[in-house]
């Protein structure tokens, strides 16, 4: 049983011929101790709980430390990773167009060739039709 500050407060000893009598006074004394003692092993039992709260609670500020350390870190390694594949994909896309520009510059050249070759062909055949309309001339005259 515990004794409150204000039931003792409240506590009334009788007295005797010499003071107050001896064995109220005693077994009041031994509430005392009890409740003393009781409240003495609550103390200790609520500073182990906030000393192991307190361990808890640095405990998850590191690990909230390491977890903000960790996003920041990987912020970072997705900007950088996202900036690079850009890098690249601009690379691949100019390497594309160059590419592209070499292949109509060549299909081009091709074209005037075979345009050239073409006219030289068809020069070829009227130069034969010549001919051989000049020599049907000549056989029917």
């Amino acid at each position: 049983m515990t004794i409150t500050p204000v039931e003792l407060h409240h506590i009334d000893l009788g007295r005797s011929l010499f003071g107050y009598r001896r064995q109220p006074v005693d077994k009041l004394l031994e509430e005392i101790e009890r409740s003393f003692e009781q409240t003495w092993r609550e103390r200790a039992e609520y500073a182990d709980r906030i000393e192991q709260l307190q361990s808890e609670l640095a405990r998850h500020r590191d690990l909230e430390t390491l977890l903000r350390t960790t996003l920041v870190s990987a912020e970072k390694s997705a900007h950088e990773l996202r900036d690079q594949a850009k890098r690249r994909a601009d690379l691949v896309i100019e390497e594309a167009h160059a590419e592209a520009r070499a292949v109509t510059r060549a299909a081009m050249a091709e074209r005037e060739r075979l345009l050239a070759e073409a006219r030289k062909v068809r020069a070829l055949l009227e130069a034969a039709l010549d001919a051989v309309e000049d020599a049907s001339d000549a056989q029917a005259a």
